[in-house]
């Protein structure tokens, strides 16, 4: 079961770090979270850092265990931890949450959300996925450089408990995850795609520093993005294309 047990740390550098840990040890159960009220140092995608004041936002990470899915569907485990983020990010901010390419979570235009899954192999054995899961709650003041953020205070005007919606959260994440099986995964990426964020809607890109107006047409089982541009059907993947997003 997602979030059982469920630990909460009062200040680490990063719940995924720790997880991480964890995990080396063989003593923890698949399905352990850990909740951080405050980190110096949490981990966003690309190397880039997760910044969220202290006791103000869900900062948590689940140690997984994709039984049963090879990783070369890896990304559907992305995408089943996306899902549960995004119903449970809807159910308080409204059917104009969404999934951004490949697993933010967006309100409108707007971050709300990010996943980072680091994966732990035992030879070609995928035996853990360190899952972290940073979603804004109270937050409404953000550094200057984060281009859209948005947190659920800002959208609903209300202030949260957020260990009690982080445990929400786990409790959204449990069907999505049961349906990583071969004889869910198409309708797996579908749902993904009927969420997704600019899905058949022209918008503007950057790609190894050029600006162009694109259109996303389709995400593929592997991940890729598949972006029209100028007639011609780029496959690409994750961090090879910057979406362009207006302050």
């Amino acid at each position: 079961m997602i979030g059982q047990p469920f630990y909460i740390l009062d200040k680490i550098d990063s719940t995924n770090n720790y997880a991480m840990e964890q995990v080396n040890t063989g003593l923890i159960t698949p399905g352990t979270t850990w909740f951080a009220m405050e980190q110096t140092a949490g981990k966003g995608q690309r190397g880039k850092q997760w910044f969220s004041p202290p006791g103000e936002n869900i900062m948590m990470t689940i140690a997984l265990q994709p039984n049963g899915l090879p990783l070369s569907r890896q990304f559907l485990l992305s995408v089943a931890v996306a899902l549960g983020a995004a119903d449970f990010f809807g159910r308080y901010a409204g059917d104009e949450t969404c999934i951004k390419w490949s697993n933010d979570i967006y309100w409108r235009d707007r971050k709300a959300g990010g996943i980072l899954i680091e994966n732990v192999l035992r030879g070609s054995t995928w035996q853990y996925a360190i899952t972290g899961i940073g979603i804004n709650i109270n937050q409404t003041q953000f550094p200057e450089h984060l281009p859209n953020p948005v947190s659920l205070r800002q959208i609903t005007g209300k202030s949260w408990d957020a260990v009690e919606l982080a445990q929400e959260l786990c409790r959204s994440l449990q069907p999505w995850l049961q349906q990583l099986h071969p004889a869910h995964y198409n309708s797996l990426l579908q749902e993904y795609k009927s969420r997704l964020f600019r899905l058949e809607q022209p918008g503007l890109y950057r790609m190894q520093g050029e600006y162009f107006q694109g259109t996303i047409r389709d995400v593929l089982p592997d991940g890729k993005l598949c972006l029209e541009r100028d007639g011609e059907l780029l496959q690409l993947d994750f961090g090879e294309v910057e979406f362009i997003i207006a302050k």
